[in-house]
């Protein structure tokens, strides 16, 4: 199994190093936390620092997984230009245009493919992370018209590894759906708990079930959801418009006729959408690894396929039925 080098050890990185350790791949890891080092060295991890986790990343032909808020990706990749220019490279960054276009610029002959698990809570650092956080869980892999099969089985095996399920896509296509349903739920978030914040200390303590977990993710640290949000402003402005509107609508029918009845059919509507889809019945198709296999596995990721199982020609597909 190929041996996996991660840097950076946060929540989310710290999970990639503990599951991929669990699927039985060789592991080390570097940071620039030097809590976040300390503990995983004291849970028997390899932490060392960058340049030697990037040489031996090089010597060993190992995966580097990029594992650090947007704003530090563009030193990282620096630093693994210098050590390890055509290394096996992927990552679990939030938002995928930037990285895709720094590594262009930084790394044009890396073996790259970006990635992001959809799984995390609001808690962040080493000690916050799991070996068992992705189980179960979407991980986009992104497809571009230059990505190898290769690189992109690389990150695929990663994912797949860590116990998740691949959604293969495209970075422009990724940044768009996550601005709906992830950078704008913590924008909510934020503004839900200001909202209740300021009707006093009365408001706060009739706080229940809907207010906690409508701002649960705004206890996340404000430095990591600046960095993903604001890193995806273009599609996130889409997503705040479209919102905007909706809440323009909806006050609009209150002040006038007072009834919100199109808002929350609607609202009723999608949540069961979601639900339908989680709970369908699934079909599976095997697409060959061939010339226009990539073409074909971001097509069926738009559909809402996940790759669960890799084969060395073929990767399996569930699909939801209807």
């Amino acid at each position: 199994m190929r041996a996996v080098c991660v840097i950076g050890l946060g929540l989310i990185g710290g999970s990639v190093l503990r599951a991929a350790a669990t699927a039985g791949r060789p592991v080390w890891g570097t940071t620039a936390s030097e809590a976040d080092a300390a503990a995983a060295r004291a849970a028997g991890f390899d932490v060392v620092e960058i340049s030697a986790a990037l040489r031996r990343a090089a010597e060993a032909d190992a995966l580097v997984v990029v594992a650090t808020p947007l704003t530090a990706v563009r030193e990282v990749l620096r630093q693994v230009a210098q050590h390890a220019p055509e290394a096996w490279l992927t990552d679990v960054v939030s938002v995928k245009d930037p990285v895709d276009a720094e590594v262009r610029s930084l790394l044009p002959d890396a073996r790259y493919a970006g990635g992001h698990p959809m799984a995390g809570v609001s808690s962040s650092g080493w000690s916050a992370g799991s070996g068992e956080l992705f189980a179960g869980a979407a991980w986009a892999v992104t497809i571009e018209e230059d990505t190898t099969i290769d690189a992109w089985r690389q990150a695929a095996r990663l994912a797949l590894d860590c116990g998740a399920q691949v959604v293969p896509t495209s970075a422009a296509a990724h940044d768009s759906a996550v601005a709906r349903i992830s950078h704008l739920p913590h924008l909510f978030a934020a503004v839900l708990a200001a909202v209740g914040a300021d009707g006093g200390p009365l408001s706060l303590s009739l706080a229940a079930g809907s207010f906690r977990d409508g701002t649960r993710v705004a206890g996340s640290a404000p430095e990591l959801v600046r960095a993903m949000t604001e890193g995806n402003r273009i599609a996130l402005l889409d997503a705040v418009d479209d919102a905007l509107g909706r809440l323009g609508a909806a006050r609009g029918s209150l002040a006038s006729t007072g009834g919100l009845k199109s808002t929350v059919d609607a609202g009723h509507a999608a949540r069961k959408a979601l639900e339908d889809l989680v709970t369908s019945e699934r079909t599976t198709e095997a697409v060959r690894f061939n010339g226009s296999a990539l073409r074909r596995l971001r097509e069926l990721g738009e559909r809402g396929g996940r790759v669960v199982a890799l084969s060395e020609q073929t990767a399996s597909v569930e699909l939801p039925v209807g």
